[in-house]
């Protein structure tokens, strides 16, 4: 399906996500926002493609988050139920995302960044949550997701100066995986998604929800008993992969994953 504000590439299992509004420095208004909910959308509902890169175009910026030019000149407003990008409030998609962020990611832009499980960064990026500058806040989970990733003093320095954090110190602070030249950065990023391509995915989605999930009880016992009731765990026990797994491992061989 062609896009206006989004392209889309598969590479067998993996899906490549780039936000394609440079002029803008990929900052995002309504229009795109609902494109990208169909992307996840669809990309959450196929069962051949099991990890995503999101990227911005060009060389300047991943996404500085909402248009606020778009929003001033009385643009159509609104965000999918999924949220900003389509993505900042989908919390039952259980596949990996690895973010490629390969410039500025500021406010919404940070948050789409943040969204994903792992951030691979240029040494040119650059982070930040600015939303206070222009008299608003980082309500697309910037303000929750960033104290959970680095903890409530780090993250309350970046929250309440707004001020911008390199991606070296990104790395320092615990919110980015890895920092790579720009020439390198979706290498790089393929690289993580192969990693995680040579495991189960039933096995990979089964992780990501006990994670996030156990993340939100009140306690160790009450994360590791909660567990067993959680959908992707249920569907690993009644997957072919976890016949799969075992068996190949016996016959000392490479397993033939289905994600299913």
């Amino acid at each position: 399906m062609a896009y206006e504000f989004v392209q889309v590439e598969r590479e067998g299992p993996l899906t490549i996500v780039t936000l394609n509004r440079p002029e803008v420095m990929n900052a995002l208004h309504s229009p795109a926002h609902f494109e990208l909910a169909e992307v996840f959308d669809a990309f959450a509902a196929d069962p051949e493609q099991w990890v995503a890169i999101v990227t911005g175009a060009g060389e300047r910026a991943f996404s500085a988050g909402n248009d606020l030019k778009h929003q001033a000149g009385g643009g159509r407003m609104g965000n999918p139920p999924s949220g900003f990008a389509g993505l900042t409030t989908r919390f039952d998609l259980t596949k990996p995302l690895i973010a490629a962020v390969n410039g500025v990611a500021m406010g919404g832009g940070f948050e789409i960044a943040l969204a994903c499980d792992i951030i691979v960064a240029a040494d040119t990026a650059a982070f930040a949550l600015p939303e206070p500058r222009v008299g608003l806040a980082a309500l697309a989970g910037g303000l929750h997701r960033l104290p959970r990733a680095i903890g409530t003093k780090q993250a309350m320095g970046m929250i309440l100066t707004g001020r911008r954090v390199l991606a070296s110190e990104g790395r320092d602070l615990g919110f980015v995986n890895e920092v790579v030249a720009p020439g390198e950065l979706m290498a790089a990023a393929r690289r993580w998604a192969g990693q995680i391509m040579e495991l189960s995915p039933m096995s990979i989605r089964a992780s990501k929800e006990a994670v996030y999930q156990g993340l939100d009880e009140p306690s160790l016992e009450a994360a590791m008993k909660g567990q067993r009731d959680y959908p992707a765990i249920k569907a690993l026990v009644g997957s072919e992969d976890f016949v799969e797994g075992p068996l190949a491992f016996s016959q000392k061989r490479a397993p033939a994953w289905k994600g299913r």
